[in-house]
């Protein structure tokens, strides 16, 4: 007796279902990924209770962050290959049976270390996930719908950070921080179980070996590259380990980079960067990632650390700015259909720089009305980057470049967020060493932090500028 169903291929499911059955494949995926989106963004709320609870500083426990980012970026690099050897559907399956394991056991942890190797497993689950729903709008839409159906993709993924504090927030207030890791299950177990009836069974493909020794160079360069930045509490910039790391990062790149000349199928091919508007894009998907990572983790703890709000509170404060992202989105879509993505990205990194250079210029001064306002703006900025930032990247690329473009600028965008988390919990510890943990002090630490942010916005500004707007190529998932 069969218990599972037998996958049928694309081009059946396409002839039961229709037009439509891309359209369901897309919000499959979609909802997969929220389930990891959820683990990356609900977490940043339980950073205060997690310090009291282990009696650990906060450049420790942001480890439980940035762990979780660092897997996250390293696992999105075999993504590419996986798909070609295995299939959407079974690498989907895969990697949510994963996350979920990893929620359960989170769930349970006794130490801190165990939270970390849960967060951990978690990230590397989620970073399987992550470019797999822009890979599939990038091969199954035709270029004229692709901002409409982009905007329909990130609009359950955007919605998720802007909802997952406040939901996160009311469940540490009643059942402690450990609820938070199983947040993000129900969503997986819904999209698993369409999956099964839904994502088709793959094509026969030969891909080539694994990159293993690429994979190895890079993975290296992530680790060094973190540790130096989190190093630079502990031991200062001109320690030896400090030092140590970024010349071990630095070494791990360029090792990579000789690799990746000589090596027939790299795991990053170095030629899509000979590609300016990729490059930039790449650059620009960086900065963003630094960004929107270090400002979802700083916000949440500069409401409770220095404003004092409670946990559940500090998630209820930016409830608003969800529903303007939830508003802004469908929207932003079909502007990207319409207008060139490139400009539209830009506008929503303006938008979205100018909301941190507003809680800069108040500190602690800065009233609830400004806070909602602050957060608004920013949101609003992440609603026209989202759907835009892709097109403006992949759109121009050949179809058999979409499967390692769309793994590298989701990379690009992840370790991003790894240096962000990271480099914004360590300065601003570091500037409440100098300036105190108590008020005014603190409120000067936190707003040094949010015109950090801005000026990275203001990078990636530029960089966006210097893409190209060029003609879209035409390319179906298995």
């Amino acid at each position: 007796m069969r218990l599972l169903p037998q996958p049928a291929s694309f081009d059946a499911l396409t002839e039961r279902y229709g037009p439509r059955y891309k359209w369901m494949v897309l919000f499959i995926l979609g909802i997969g990924t929220v389930a990891g989106v959820l683990c990356t963004s609900s977490f940043n709320v339980a950073v205060p209770a997690l310090t009291r609870h282990f009696g650990l500083g906060q450049d420790q426990v942001q480890w439980a962050m940035t762990g979780f980012l660092a897997a996250m970026t390293v696992a999105m690099l075999p993504t590419s290959w996986l798909l070609d050897r295995l299939g959407f559907r079974v690498v989907f399956l895969l990697a949510l049976a994963t996350l979920t394991a990893a929620s359960v056991a989170g769930f349970f942890a006794p130490t801190f270390a165990l939270v970390v190797a849960a967060r951990i497993v978690q990230g590397a689950a989620t970073g399987v996930l992550q470019p797999m729903g822009a890979l599939a709008l990038m091969r199954l839409f035709p270029p004229e719908i692709q901002g409409r159906a982009s905007g329909i993709l990130i609009f359950s993924i955007a919605l998720t950070p802007a909802v997952a504090p406040s939901l996160a927030g009311i469940m540490l207030d009643r059942y402690g921080w450990e609820s938070i890791f199983l947040l993000g299950t129900p969503f997986g177990v819904i999209a698993a179980l369409a999956a099964l009836y839904l994502l088709p069974a793959p094509r026969a493909a030969k891909p080539s070996p694994f990159d293993w020794f690429g994979l190895g160079w890079l993975t290296l360069g992530a680790i060094a590259l973190i540790e130096g930045v989190s190093s630079l509490q502990h031991s200062g910039l001109s320690s030896p380990w400090t030092i140590a790391q970024g010349a071990t990062a630095l070494a791990a790149v360029l090792l990579y980079h000789r690799h990746a000349r000589r090596h027939p199928a790299p795991i990053i091919n170095l030629t899509l960067f000979a590609q300016r508007t990729f490059a930039m894009g790449a650059l620009v998907a960086f900065a963003y990632g630094f960004g929107l990572f270090g400002s979802t983790y700083l916000i949440p703890v500069f409401l409770q650390n220095a404003l004092a709000f409670k946990a559940a509170a500090a998630g209820i404060a930016l409830v608003p700015s969800g529903i303007a992202l939830v508003v802004m989105l469908p929207l932003a879509g079909r502007m990207a259909d319409d207008y060139s993505p490139k400009w539209i990205t830009v506008i929503g990194l303006v938008a979205f720089g100018v909301s941190f250079l507003v809680f800069a210029a108040r500190g602690g001064n800065i009233p609830y009305r400004e806070i909602i306002m602050a957060t608004v703006l920013g949101r609003i900025g992440l609603g026209l980057i989202l759907p835009a930032l892709n097109l403006a990247t992949l759109r121009h690329l050949a179809p058999h470049q979409l499967g390692q473009a769309a793994v590298v600028t989701s990379y690009a965008r992840q370790l991003g967020g790894v240096m962000g988390v990271a480099i914004v919990a360590v300065f601003v510890q570091w500037r409440e060493t100098l300036y105190g943990t108590t008020p005014p002090g603190i409120h000067t630490a936190y707003a040094q932090g949010f015109l950090l942010l801005a000026a990275v916005f203001a990078v990636a500004v530029i960089a966006a500028c210097f893409m190209k707007t060029e003609t879209p190529a035409v390319s179906t998932v298995s």
